[in-house]
């Protein structure tokens, strides 16, 4: 069989880059392209995306895989945040971050006119301040004239998809993101955005993974699992369907991959969300801060002259007292960026626990709660699911710390596999090929997951141990 080769485009919080995945009927491979940061600026107080740059770095990248004649090209970024576009297709405004703090106060403004049960029933999804909802009806409440000539909304991969192709949808995977989608219906939840005035004329159709969009320069372009997410979760290679899943980066989203949503009054307490998943199937998970706080204590130290690797960070964490002192990484505290090591102090100051002071024991304290904290969410998603987990994959760049997979592993009591790193691609790719038939199906593309990465395994010490470390856990929570 001639090598296919399909261009996958992922975009990250930190990072985007372009790579060429390359199937001959037995194997993947995957090379890269270009590789480049995606930075936030700073105007006028507010937060934005520089999309105008990230654009000029896609084309780049997709010009250098011209050379490998590829099928096509697929592209997937974070979710929630959008753009809008007037009557001539042109951008208002350049998007604005999930981090900004426009959204601060927001959740408790829409409950004043819609009732939060309600908004959980009709589109399942955990409530985060962070989700689109929330960023657009800060604008209705501001009396934003971006609403008042926006022609289209469109979320951060469906913008570029359009500049891509000229096509104006919204795929699935990532829609469902926006806490502005009926997961049973898949169509826009019509009745919570008009009850907030928002405009409901600018929604566009929404397509499903999988669909050819168009072309950008006689390459087509389908939309894999647009919502990274979605398409790191294609990739995960089970051998069993009571598996669990973490996609560590930045963000942990920790979840099951289940048939139909699970929308009910547990749910809802739990706060636990229903994306959309690849062929029918939905994610069952909930977001969990990650490895952002790492990074933010990495650049606090930076700044005031310590500069450390991450290896060096993971090394001094192993090296202090365990299981001295934990926060709640999905405390708001530590949503916006900061002075990390001094708000993590600051948090078990205020919680009446042991301040850890060097480096090593702060990141210690971060791991340590963020392997709890999966812990904390699986019980939950068990409970609400019926599913009883066998093994946990770890996917995503979140592997490369063996640290925090053994942590896991050891809160859990469950078997973690870990790997790949570059999921989001492969599962950007996968979709693509199933799409140009060069794959019979999902369960066959995750087979072929296992030829590229080694996977790591990683077995439960210390449960006893950390079983009690999960009761203080607890207690710091409530």
């Amino acid at each position: 069989m001639a090598v296919k080769t399909v261009i996958s485009v992922d975009l990250g919080a930190d990072s985007g880059r372009v790579m060429a995945v390359h199937y001959n009927g037995q194997n993947l491979t995957i090379e890269e392209l270009h590789r480049f940061p995606n930075s936030s600026v700073v105007v006028n107080d507010t937060l934005h995306w520089n999309f105008l740059k990230l654009w000029g770095d896609i084309r780049d990248g997709i010009t250098k895989a011209k050379s490998l004649k590829p099928e096509s090209i697929g592209l997937d970024t974070w979710g929630v945040d959008f753009a809008l576009l007037d009557s001539k297709g042109n951008l208002i405004g350049n998007p604005v971050h999930y981090r900004d703090k426009r959204t601060d106060g927001i959740m408790e403004e829409v409950f004043q006119r819609v009732d939060k049960t309600k908004i959980f029933e009709k589109t399942g999804i955990q409530f985060m301040q962070i989700n689109t909802l929330y960023q657009l009806y800060n604008l209705v409440a501001t009396n934003s004239p971006q609403l008042q000539i926006a022609e289209t909304f469109l979320t951060a991969p469906d913008l570029l998809n359009y500049w891509l192709t000229g096509v104006k949808s919204c795929e699935f995977t990532n829609a469902t993101t926006t806490q502005m989608l009926d997961p049973n219906t898949k169509t826009w939840a019509s009745e919570i955005i008009e009850d907030l005035e928002i405009p409901d004329h600018i929604f566009p159709e929404i397509v499903p993974p999988g669909t050819k969009l168009g072309e950008y320069e006689n390459i087509p372009v389908i939309a894999p699992a647009c919502h990274d997410t979605g398409s790191a979760v294609a990739a995960v290679p089970t051998s069993t369907p009571n598996f669990a899943y973490i996609s560590s980066g930045t963000w942990s989203l920790v979840g099951l991959e289940v048939d139909s949503p699970i929308i009910n009054s547990e749910a809802l307490k739990a706060n636990v969300t229903n994306e959309g998943g690849v062929y029918g199937t939905f994610r069952l998970l909930k977001n969990v801060m990650g490895l952002w706080i790492v990074q933010q204590c990495r650049k606090a130290w930076q700044e005031s002259g310590k500069s450390y690797s991450y290896p060096e960070l993971t090394q001094m964490a192993a090296d202090a007292k365990p299981l001295q002192t934990f926060i709640s990484p999905n405390d708001p505290t530590f949503l916006h960026p900061g002075d990390y090591p001094g708000l993590i102090r600051e948090f078990c100051k205020q919680t009446n626990q042991p301040i850890p002071e060097s480096e090593g024991a702060i990141i210690r304290c971060v791991l340590e709660s963020l392997a709890l904290a999966y812990r904390d969410v699986l019980e939950k998603l068990q409970s609400l699911s019926g599913k009883q987990v066998e093994v946990i994959h770890i996917v995503g760049g979140g592997i490369q710390n063996d640290l925090l997979c053994q942590m896991t592993a050891n809160a859990t009591g469950i078997p973690v596999k870990a790997g790949p790193v570059e999921a989001t691609v492969i599962g950007n790719a996968i979709v693509q090929l199933i799409t140009l038939g060069e794959l019979k199906n999902i369960h066959e593309a995750r087979q072929l997951v296992t030829t590229i990465d080694e996977i790591k395994q990683y077995e439960p010490t210390d449960i006893e141990m950390w079983d009690e470390a999960f009761k203080k856990y607890s207690n710091v929570l409530n």
